[in-house]
Parts: structure tokens; C-alpha cells; sequence
């Protein structure tokens, strides 16, 4: 027998996204929710879950729900929990840039979620851009270009820290430009971080990556967002990247990060 699952889902947009209502995260599941909610996230990428309200502990439980919570080597913890992450724009500074987290690591952060402490009045959106719709838009001959080209980034956690200036870059990592999920599609895998691709020569390198983060934040592929305190949102970071919009000058921006990951592969 098929358990009936209560709560509702409303798409952002024709590509991807979505917001989850009438489910209370501040308490257990049970295990056909859990299996149900795998799959919207899956099927949308980003999920939002308006006024949740979750405490730290229940949103790193709200992240369990997707996968295993990861403990950051580098960020400031909350006082009320080591895997919880506290940001407050006003000093460790604003991330208005397309960026995909956890580069400097293999494999990249699996997920990122927020739950908004404090908002400005107006504007403080978030855009996102689904990266397997970015790749679906490519035309054949680029895709098999890319099968054997990496992009390569600053691998120093440090740098990557709140509010840290980027050092002189020691060590790198390299992360393919396509990337595939667990139900087999394809996407790009692309960041504003890269320093140059591997496999093609530098005059190729510059001209082709300009082209990949110039077509992986096309609006035709975004979705945007805004928020209230209490909202939750988290994203698959492995098949999106996103864009926090600085157009509310010194208005308030505090938000709680808990991120999930896989262990590191040594390569």
C-alpha cells in the first residue's frame, strides 16, 4: 500500500526549483517522506521551505534528510552546534558572484542550505542557474570537446574562508567541466574560481572558459528567489550554482549554512 504524502509542491520555474509547503521539518519523518523528498530533490535541484523556523540542530537533521552533513575544516561554527555556520554579510563580506562552493575539495560540496536569521526589507534575491540545463543547450560538437577537459582551482581551504583574502596560490585541484549524477545526466561543472581548463592550450583555455561561465549564467537557465527570517532553501551544488544579488546597499543579511559532502577521494 502507497502512503499518501501530505505535503505540496509548487515549481518555480520550468527548468528547475521548487517550494515544498506543509511539512514541518522541525520534527522527525518517517521514511516514505524521507524517500519522497530525495526524489523532489533530485527532480528540482533547489528546494524552498518557507518559514520553517528550524533551530541549528533541526536544520543540520533537515540536511540528514539529503545527506550526510559535512564538517567544515575552515568556517566559523555557531555556538549551538559545530556543523552549523553563521554568516552576517555585514563582516564577512557578500557573495555576489555565480560560484559554485567547495571547489578547493574532491568532490565539491554535495549540498548547501540556508536558513535566514535576519533580511533586508527589499531586494537580497538569490539566483541560481541549473548547470545540466546549461549543458542540454550546448551543441554537440562543444560537448565532445569537453568529455577530457577539467577546470582547475585554488585547493587551500583558507582562502575559501569568511571574510579571508585569497593568498598566493600554492596547491591545485582540478574538476572536469562535465559532470555526470547518480541517474546518469550530464551537466557542466563550472565556477567563477577557475584559473584556466586543462586539456586544450591557453588561448583555447581563456576564450573557452569566458564562454562557459558567459552561457552557464544565461537567464534562460535561472530561477530567482527572495526571502523572509524563518526561510529555509538548500541546493544541489553539484548540478547549479547561484548568485546572492547585491541591490540592498548596508541592509541587514544574517543566514545559517549547513552544508553536506561526500568524503574526499585522493586522486
Amino acid at each position: 500500500m502507497t502512503a499518501t504524502l501530505s505535503y505540496r509542491v509548487r515549481r518555480a520555474g520550468p527548468l528547475f526549483g521548487a517550494e515544498i509547503s506543509d511539512i514541518d521539518l522541525k520534527n522527525p519523518i518517517d521514511d516514505d517522506t524521507r524517500v519522497a523528498l530525495r526524489r523532489e530533490f533530485d527532480e528540482h535541484k533547489v528546494l524552498v521551505f518557507r518559514g520553517a523556523n528550524l533551530t541549528p540542530a533541526e536544520q543540520v537533521e533537515a540536511v540528514r534528510i539529503f545527506d550526510e552533513p559535512f564538517d567544515h575544516p575552515t568556517a566559523i561554527r555557531h555556538d549551538e552546534h559545530p556543523l552549523v555556520y553563521p554568516y552576517n554579510v555585514q563582516s564577512t563580506g557578500k557573495a555576489s558572484h555565480w560560484h559554485i562552493g567547495g571547489v578547493w575539495r574532491n568532490p565539491p560540496f554535495s549540498i548547501e542550505s540556508l536558513v535566514y536569521e535576519e533580511v533586508s526589507e527589499l531586494g537580497g534575491h538569490t539566483l541560481w542557474a541549473d548547470l545540466q540545463a546549461a549543458y542540454d543547450g550546448l551543441s554537440e560538437p562543444v560537448k565532445v570537446l569537453l568529455e577530457n577537459v577539467s577546470a582547475v582551482y585554488d585547493s587551500n581551504a583558507v582562502h575559501y574562508a569568511q571574510g579571508a583574502e585569497r593568498g598566493e596560490v600554492k596547491q591545485t585541484i582540478a574538476h572536469p567541466v562535465v559532470r555526470q549524477d547518480r541517474n546518469g545526466r550530464k551537466g557542466l561543472f563550472i565556477s567563477t574560481g577557475a584559473r584556466h581548463l586543462e586539456g586544450v592550450t591557453a588561448g583555447e583555455s581563456a576564450a573557452l572558459l569566458a564562454f562557459l561561465l558567459e552561457h552557464a549564467s544565461s537567464p534562460n537557465y535561472t530561477i530567482r528567489f527572495g526571502w523572509n527570517a524563518g526561510d529555509f532553501v538548500l541546493w544541489n551544488n553539484l548540478a547549479t550554482w547561484h548568485y546572492a544579488i547585491d541591490d540592498y546597499g548596508v541592509g541587514p543579511r544574517r543566514y545559517r549554512k549547513v552544508l553536506a559532502a561526500s568524503p574526499e577521494v585522493t586522486v
